[in-house]
């Protein structure tokens, strides 16, 4: 069958053309008339695997519990994340569903909730509410993969609690061995590797199922399990180095547009040893290498010693400024209590004395390994919580260390994709007077939810040369289309574009490298104005995923990455 050439524009006018990773890989050959020679790679054989993000997934009732002075009761398979009519009129009953111990991650005693299982698990938190963006997630994604006619069997959903930290999820739910089989699952079904899909913390879940499948299988077999079972990773909206939207979180509550006060949000928020998974991070700091130490040591039961570059101490940015959180605090009960502070200087020890309020800044370090909570136990027993969680399940985690920079993984295709120019908090200025809490943010650029520092730290997978292409995200005749080939990139020091803006026309920038490893690519995508929350409903974004699986596969494809030229 002829082959003709794709254009932009061909997309753009259709919705169901606007199609997710996994329509993308299984629809490819088929819309060019299958296997009919050419192709290195049959993509009718990949399937699509969704890691979905921080609340994105439903949770049900697996209890009865009887609500007083409320019409709902919670039985067995009750939806509790979302179900906001139960959350209106049944708030007490409905918290105890939601609640996790703070200390051991185990259910509230009269009622437990669980992960509900499938694609249904992700779609839409809340069916017939007005809940928003918080309630339709992947609702879209699903429908144009309907009505592009892929089979049920090749998207596959691998919804978790994200209330538990990563050790728990398998401790408890034996995610990670069900991860893995996942994969080989579809393997077999399909003959073929998975694409990736995971969103915003999402793809915290992966990172660490990649360094626990290290610990799980044998090292020579590691590299080729990979390349067997994966064959792209799409990282969309990724906090690599955290988000400050955690801090807030975590001292004074986010409601996300719940029907709830920000004091019950904060309580509910400090009680997920997730919560602690998305705190922002230096990027200088490292853990040991728990790889060779699972073969010396053992597994478990050993702290990460944290290792710190000495740029950590003499670099006023780390990743993120060094004054990332400033609290005001009451007057210092015992300064020997708080061995972090102790080199403020005297006319600040002196205003303690005196009893003034006392402003104390934090860097990222000192946020991720607990110095923060550390100082305010005293005036916020939160805080204690979050110093034992932090211990147990991030500093004495037995696979990693989940807050210390991330490096690029071992996978042949590597895509990482985020929004860019939404207003978002990238500085969080925090005041503290006994229980009162007041600040204003300091709005910086990024999704809307993680700030660009942390999203656009994959660029630091870049080789050595980048290519960089800018284009209009609508349809297009090339006119506005910018390229600049081989541009020398230093890890470390970041690479910006240097070209021009029409005002009022939102771009794409491409930034791609094919060459420094052979036959592994990495790519990063800069969509401006793409909302944390939104940018998996994008039309634009399903369009580009498309195009590039189609080039993937296309016999007279001339390049590594596909053209923006129309």
């Amino acid at each position: 069958m002829p082959r003709r050439r794709l254009r932009r524009g061909d997309l753009a006018c259709s919705v169901a053309v606007a199609v997710a990773v996994a329509a993308v890989a299984v629809a490819a050959v088929g819309a060019v008339g299958g296997g009919d020679g050419g192709a290195d790679f049959d993509y009718r054989k990949l399937s699509g695997i969704i890691i979905p993000g921080f609340a994105s997934t439903q949770l049900r009732a697996w209890s009865v519990l009887d609500c007083p002075y409320s019409p709902f009761d919670f039985n067995p398979l009750d939806s509790v994340w979302l179900d906001t009519a139960k959350l209106l009129s049944a708030v007490n009953c409905w918290l105890k569903c939601m609640l996790l111990d703070p200390y051991n991650q185990t259910d509230h005693p009269e009622c437990k909730s669980r992960p509900d299982s499938g694609l249904s698990a992700i779609t839409e938190l809340d069916p017939g509410y007005i809940t928003g963006p918080l309630s339709s997630v992947w609702k879209e994604w699903v429908k144009w993969c309907v009505e592009f006619g892929i089979e049920a069997n090749a998207i596959i959903a691998v919804p978790y609690d994200w209330r538990l930290p990563p050790s728990m999820l398998e401790e408890r739910d034996l995610y990670f061995h069900k991860l893995k089989l996942t994969f080989e699952t579809a393997l077999k079904l399909r003959g073929g590797p998975s694409l990736v899909f995971a969103h915003s913390m999402g793809n915290n879940v992966f990172r660490y199922f990649l360094e626990w499948l290290k610990l799980e299988i044998a090292p020579k077999h590691y590299i080729r399990w990979l390349d067997e079972h994966i064959h792209a990773y799409f990282a969309v909206g990724a906090p690599l180095l955290g988000s400050t939207e955690a801090v807030k979180a975590a001292l004074s509550g986010a409601t996300f547009g719940l029907p709830v006060s920000e004091g019950t949000a904060r309580l509910m928020f400090n009680a997920f040893g997730s919560s602690l998974w998305l705190m922002p991070f230096s990027e200088y700091c490292k853990a040991d290498n728990i790889y060779w130490k699972h073969f010396f040591e053992g597994k478990g039961g050993c702290h990460h010693r944290q290792q710190c570059d000495e740029m950590e101490y003499k670099s006023e940015y780390s990743g993120w400024p060094t004054n990332l959180v400033s609290i005001e605090v009451p007057t210092v009960r015992d300064t020997e209590a708080y061995p972090s502070i102790m080199d403020t200087t005297e006319n600040i020890t002196s205003s303690m004395e005196c009893g003034k309020p006392t402003l104390l800044s934090f860097s990222a370090r000192e946020v991720s390994d607990g110095t923060l909570f550390k100082t305010i136990k005293d005036w916020d027993p939160q805080s204690i919580g979050l110093i034992h969680q932090l211990e147990k399940y991030y500093q004495g985690d037995p696979v990693l260390n989940p807050l210390t920079p991330w490096e690029r993984p071992p996978i042949k295709n590597v895509f990482c994709i985020y929004g860019l120019d939404s207003k978002t908090e990238g500085l969080y200025y925090q005041g503290r007077s006994g229980n009162s809490v007041t600040g204003k943010p300091n709005n910086s650029s990024g999704d809307g939810t993680v700030s660009y520092n942390s999203l656009s730290w994959c660029k630091n997978w870049l080789g050595p040369k980048v290519n960089i292409t800018r284009a209009p995200q609508a349809e297009h005749d090339g006119s506005d289309l910018q390229t600049k080939m081989n541009v020398d990139h230093h890890v470390g020091q970041g690479i910006l574009p240097n070209m021009t803006r029409t005002p009022h026309v939102k771009y794409i920038t491409y930034f791609e490298d094919a060459e420094s490893i052979p036959g592994w690519r990495t790519a990063v995508w800069e969509l401006d104005k793409a909302n944390h929350r939104n940018i998996v409903r994008m039309p634009v974004l399903m369009r580009e995923l498309w195009l590039e699986m189609w080039h993937d596969m296309h016999p007279d494809a001339k390049s590594k990455f596909v053209t923006k030229d129309h």
